[in-house]
């Protein structure tokens, strides 16, 4: 069984619905590339191929299914920082003038990691 877990939507999507086998199963948790459309969403092009390869797709929406145990995986999450099994990339921009360039890179794929704009040295 082939699992594909979509967070894009639009192309990316067509793309695997055209490369799917028979009872692939899809989870679809996001679509960002839909996010700053200008124009109504299209939904999957490619969307037959669920039928033809008896296949599913699903949306979820991973924090509704995690509330209950947010409070858990924060602080074991918080542990694997502290013992470097997990690492986060921090990209900092400063000053308040750069606050529209700086927004514009988390649409541009011009940042790596956590965006923060500092706006004080304190």
């Amino acid at each position: 069984m082939i699992f594909i877990f979509d967070n894009v939507g639009g192309e990316l999507l067509d793309i695997a619905l055209q490369q799917i086998r028979f009872k692939a199963r899809i989870v679809i948790c996001g679509a960002i590339s839909q996010y700053n459309n200008t124009e109504p969403v299209k939904g999957p092009a490619n969307y037959l191929s669920l039928l033809v390869n008896r296949a599913r797709m699903e949306g979820i929406v991973v924090f509704l299914i995690i509330f209950a145990r947010y409070g858990e995986a924060a602080k074991e999450m918080a542990g694997w920082l502290l013992e470097g099994k997990l690492q986060s990339k921090v990209h900092i921009e400063k000053g308040i003038e750069n606050f529209h360039p700086t927004l514009l890179k988390l649409f541009s794929g011009k940042n790596f990691g956590k965006l923060i704009l500092q706006v004080s040295e304190e």
